[in-house]
């Protein structure tokens, strides 16, 4: 139908007389016995068009039209309301609580329909009918703190399940498929680090040439801080046995002493530090033993490749198999090293990309939203917060290198500007505070010679 280059050039819908509702009508391929019932006998003008409800269409005049003009018609006039939502609001057919799609509040009329069980007619997007992408650079900001605070409770846990991991005599290896048939390739893991390297550098290139950049990293950092979060509770409760012979694992030892409370802590958080610091990767000299479940490369890579696979072109479909292969031989190498159980490996996998895809569904969903929205705030906090202004799925849209060196021009002029106006009004109080001063002290020194 092209009932969007026909309202171009006709009034708007509401103000569409008998005559231009005929010749829309006629335009869209209507049969002449269809309009003559719609416009002749029934006087349709373009504000009853536009408020036609499924409950017409089962009611005469409407269920006498053939089947093909009828269905047309119930369509067009989903387009029509669709398109007019605003015109809707005003005039009291569709409910407007609030604008954003993501309001908890946000109530829509349910009408039952008879192609289907309910139908929700959703809020306009923006004022132009447009979805909104707003940076929110703070909520970034913020996401980028939680997974810098989740990484460090991360590194704490694993000193403190090293130092609990079981006797290597008494509990040897458990059974695995995969490890049992498979022989140990020593340098299988730091390929495995040097995988998710390249995999990051990847991700850190499309985040520089992504439009909406700042809505990537905090989904990036959210979903991560979430899934290593619930890592420090696996690999905290249950200490599983070294999977491999070659590894050399030890609790350490600390001195004990008068203080060896406070001597204690700050020799794992010395060490925790040091793991924070080399990221936890064996290449930059961290060696940790009975973080097993569940692997924390695997969901490094997992969740690497889907991020690049989601937010770049379909068409680049050389780079998502690239991506894909190398997040499956990073699994690889992480079992040849013998480093992980089987299990580890596949229950990172399966978190990781259940997570990434019910997030996104939810995101990219807005009836879901508005049909859960308490539910959601309740079981996801984050994303609810995260995500209130996001509306609709965020495009795949790119700038150029000008661009971007155009927009952190512009970034840094604003923070100078602020500075600037910072100090000015500064000095300006600054001013006035020792004119204040200068005339008590001129008063204080008259009163004086008056006395």
């Amino acid at each position: 139908m092209a009932c969007s280059e026909t309202s171009e050039t006709m009034p708007l819908v509401m103000n569409w007389s008998i005559e231009d509702t005929r010749q829309f009508l006629n335009k869209q391929g209507f049969e002449e016995d269809t309009i003559k019932i719609l416009c002749d006998i029934n006087k349709l003008d373009g504000k009853c068009l536009l408020v036609l409800n499924e409950h017409d269409f089962t009611t005469e005049p409407l269920c006498k039209l053939n089947l093909r003009d009828r269905k047309n018609l119930y369509v067009l006039c989903k387009i029509l309301q669709r398109d007019n939502q605003n015109t809707l609001i005003e005039l009291g057919i569709l409910e407007n609580h609030n604008v954003s799609l993501y309001s908890p509040q946000a109530t829509y009329n349910k009408l039952e329909s008879e192609y289907c069980e309910s139908e929700r007619v959703s809020p306009p997007i923006s004022d132009d009918g447009r979805p909104r992408y707003p940076p929110e650079k703070r909520k970034a900001l913020l996401s980028f703190l939680y997974v810098v605070g989740v990484t460090w409770i991360t590194a704490f846990v694993m000193v403190i399940v090293h130092d609990r991991v079981p006797d290597m005599k008494k509990y040897p290896p458990l059974p695995d498929i995969f490890l049992d048939n498979v022989p140990h390739i020593p340098w299988a893991f730091d390929m495995c680090e040097v995988t998710g390297t390249i995999l990051f550098t990847m991700w850190l290139i499309v985040l520089l040439f992504h439009k909406h950049r700042f809505i990537l990293m905090r989904r990036f950092f959210a979903l991560s801080g979430t899934v290593f979060l619930l890592r420090c509770v696996t690999m905290l409760i249950t200490s599983l046995s070294v999977p491999g012979a070659h590894l050399q694992c030890e609790p350490r030892n600390y001195p004990t002493g008068g203080n060896s409370l406070f001597g204690d802590l700050a020799k794992k958080l010395s060490q925790a530090y040091l793991i924070w610091r080399g990221a936890g990767m064996s290449i930059q000299g961290v060696r940790t033993c009975g973080d097993y479940m569940f692997s924390g490369h695997t969901v490094a890579l997992t969740m690497l490749n889907f991020f690049i696979t989601e937010y770049t072109p379909r068409h680049i479909y050389y780079l998502h198999t690239l991506s894909w292969m190398m997040n499956m031989f990073g699994i690889f190498f992480i079992l040849a090293a013998h480093e992980h159980y089987s299990i580890d490996v596949f229950v990172a996998f399966y978190i990781s990309s259940r997570l990434f895809l019910y997030y996104h569904t939810l995101s990219n969903n807005q009836a879901l939203m508005q049909r859960d929205s308490t539910r959601t705030r309740v079981w996801f906090p984050l994303f609810s917060y995260f995500e209130s202004s996001v509306e609709g799925i965020v495009p795949n849209q790119y700038e150029t290198p000008n661009e971007i060196v155009s927009n952190i021009c512009n970034f840094l002029k604003g923070i100078f500007n602020d500075v600037r106006d910072h100090l000015i009004s500064a000095v300006k109080s600054s001013t006035a505070t020792n004119e204040v001063i200068e005339s008590v002290s001129r008063t204080i020194v008259e009163n004086a010679k008056d006395k």
